[in-house]
């Protein structure tokens, strides 16, 4: 018995050690849960409350990463063709408007301009030869009218005396042919002042500068005096000369041709493409803020100018062709020209600059938007 009480005892013990083992019992696990179900549910109301602010108070500024900066570009050409003599400018050197850039011999022209002026005094000339030559007429008319004068009264003499019998009938005959040559040479004198007034211009008292040949030997002067005037070519504006690396002393020439390019600073916009969705509300006359890549540091304010006219696709050499089965809406894009109103401040600006520019529309969607409806922004 004693044994098999020690076998008991042993075994109580065991289980008791082993029941002391055992991990003690986990807390109540109802608060915990409560918490984790309301930070599950705080986290999308919030996202939701943000997304609705942001979504209320934006789409007044318009942005687009897809612009450029522009300047305009002049084709420099000279007017008068010939040999290049004389070269001030270099590639990529800036010039003020009125600087010389370039030369073309002048001494055909100074030749021509002095051909000019010699014919303009030939023709100054002959106008006072032409006044010289309506007083000769006009005398030689008063002597023909005196001479059929004389004629008349002969004849007049003649024929009275036939009729009394004094005179013979030879005599009124004679008398007859005097008068009508007198009368012939009469009329030819008055033709020759109307030939001689006719060369003045209709206008014997007319100047000289008046009168037609020589108002054309001063436009031909003119034009010579303009054409030595155009050897000298001048930068029509401020800006870069570009293109000109290969523009030397020597080379000859032609008028009108195009030789090297200037890119002018005082003209400065950005073409910015937006797309199609976000023109809504853009008109001319917003404000904008304009970032460059260059400088990425600096902000330069500008207004809308003008909204393109079309779609890039509307302008492209193969415009799409959409009346297919396989058309896909795509969203265009349509340039905004925004004018530079804030000053370079000595800093590099270059055509062809990549910006990002936010358009200030002044319009937001605000609580009406969730009826279909925004509202302008005050």
């Amino acid at each position: 018995m004693n044994a098999v009480a020690k076998v008991n005892e042993d075994s109580a013990k065991v289980e008791l050690a082993a029941a002391s083992q055992l991990p003690p019992a986990a807390p109540a696990p109802a608060p915990k849960k409560r918490g984790r179900l309301m930070l599950m549910a705080a986290l999308p109301l919030a996202l939701v409350v943000g997304g609705g602010y942001f979504w209320v108070t934006g789409g007044r500024y318009q942005e687009t990463e897809n612009a450029n900066l522009r300047q305009a570009r002049v084709n420099i050409a000279s007017e008068a063709a010939g040999r290049i003599v004389k070269v001030d400018v270099a590639d990529n050197t800036a010039v003020k408007a009125g600087d010389e850039l370039f030369q073309v011999d002048p001494e055909p022209y100074r030749i021509a301009l002095a051909q000019a002026d010699a014919a303009l005094a030939a023709a100054r000339l002959n106008v006072e030869q032409l006044r010289a030559g309506y007083s000769q007429a006009v005398a030689q008319e008063r002597v023909a009218a005196s001479g059929l004068d004389y004629a008349q009264a002969q004849f007049d003499r003649s024929n009275g005396l036939v009729t009394k019998g004094v005179n013979t009938k030879s005599s009124l005959d004679e008398a007859r042919m005097d008068l009508d040559k007198a009368q012939e040479q009469h009329s030819a004198a008055v033709q020759g002042i109307v030939s001689a007034k006719a060369a003045l211009g209709g206008n014997p008292d007319i100047e000289a500068d008046q009168h037609p040949t020589v108002l054309s030997s001063l436009a031909a002067r003119d034009k010579a005096a303009f054409d030595l005037a155009q050897t000298t070519v001048r930068a029509p504006a401020d800006g870069v000369v570009s293109q000109a690396a290969s523009f030397k002393i020597g080379q000859y020439v032609g008028a009108g041709t195009a030789l090297f390019s200037l890119v002018e600073t005082g003209d400065t916009w950005v073409e910015a493409n937006f797309k199609e969705t976000q023109l809504t509300h853009i008109k001319p006359g917003q404000e904008a803020e304009i970032v460059l890549d260059t400088y990425p540091d600096r902000t330069f304010r500008g207004t809308v100018e003008a909204i393109g006219a079309g779609t890039g696709a509307e302008f492209s050499l193969l415009p799409a062709q959409n009346a297919t089965g396989n058309w896909v809406k795509v969203t265009q894009r349509i340039p905004v020209r925004v004018k530079v109103d804030t000053a370079d401040g000595g800093l590099a600006m270059r055509t062809g600059m990549s910006a990002t520019v936010s358009i200030d529309t002044g319009v937001s969607r605000g609580f009406g938007s969730i009826f279909g409806h925004a509202v302008a922004a005050e």
